[in-house]
């Protein structure tokens, strides 16, 4: 039996999945152009019509329903056995996504640690904010901030997180000292823009609402920035006060650059997971990072909680 196109059934899935073509180029890394063209290659091919087109969406035809499942069962076989093809290779290097605030924060200071116990494992960071296809993009192991719903994959919790105010000694004195949370209105509030939970309640609402002070201090002001780390870095110039995380902030405050003013956290919805495919989760790569990550976490909340943090 002659199979269509390869490039043109990834194209439906990706299409399927998102019901869009520009997300599905942007997956692809082609022009949507590209995506349709090869939408029309494989309708022509199959003889069947795949999408419904409205204006603004795309609809799945029976034909499409009916082949879906056993075409994405069928992608996720191939990567598993390239993966398994992979496996039996003297494969050093381990590919890694992670989010850069994350990398720069707490896992590249670490990494000495894994490189000591696995001389034999090199590790290559992939940071994005973006949530990669492990399989596709040959992603090893992912780290992700999130609600942990993740299908088709295999998920872990690492870290979970609560979020606090932190700031530069130097904020501690002066004209306006941070003594009690009410003493933010004179300061400069740091935000970070890209914070998954930001999208329902700020970077900084979550804390002051919690504190009772949404009203009292003006949540609408001061400097934005896209990643966590380069608030913290001006956070630590005294730039201003910024929301922090053990996770991110707490190599900071172990070193005294960063201070916490008040003692009150808030949890979060969020946490950090690792991700790996079913495939290359038996890779002896894969279990020994991932085996070092979970016990490097686990030591440090263990530590947090054991001094009340």
């Amino acid at each position: 039996m002659r199979l269509p196109s390869l490039n043109a059934l990834r194209a439906f899935e990706a299409v399927a999945r998102h019901l869009s073509l520009t997300r599905a180029a942007a997956e692809l890394h082609v022009t949507p152009a590209a995506v349709s063209h090869q939408l029309k290659a494989l309708e022509a091919d199959l003889g069947v019509p795949l999408l419904r087109r409205t204006r603004r969406e795309f609809f799945l035809t029976d034909a499409a329903q009916a082949g879906l499942p056993a075409l994405r069962e069928a992608f996720d076989l191939l990567g598993e056995a390239v993966e398994r093809m992979r496996s039996e290779l003297p494969d050093r290097l381990l590919t890694i996504s992670v989010l850069p605030s994350f990398a720069v924060s707490w896992l590249v200071p670490r990494l000495s640690r894994f490189k000591a116990q696995h001389p034999e494992i090199d590790v290559r960071l992939d940071t994005t904010d973006r949530v990669v296809d492990l399989r596709r993009e040959a992603i090893d192991l992912g780290i992700r901030f999130g609600a942990g719903d993740y299908p088709g994959l295999e998920v872990q919790q690492l870290l979970d997180e609560q979020i606090f105010p932190v700031c530069s000694p130097a904020l501690l004195e002066g004209p306006h000292p941070l003594k009690a949370p009410e003493d933010l209105r004179h300061h400069s509030l740091l935000h970070v823009d890209w914070t998954p939970f930001m999208e329902e309640t700020g970077d900084w609402k979550l804390w002051l609402m919690a504190a009772g002070l949404e009203d009292v201090v003006d949540v609408s002001r001061g400097p934005r920035f896209s990643h966590t780390n380069l608030a913290l870095q001006a956070a630590v110039h005294g730039q201003g006060v910024v929301i922090g995380s053990q996770a991110l902030a707490g190599d900071d405050l172990a070193a005294g650059r960063l201070v916490r003013p008040f003692g009150m956290s808030v949890p979060v919805n969020f946490c950090y997971f690792v991700v790996t495919t079913p495939g290359a989760a038996r890779l002896p790569k894969v279990v020994a990072f991932k085996d070092w990550l979970l016990s490097e976490a686990a030591g440090e909340q263990g530590g947090d909680r054991a001094a009340g943090g």
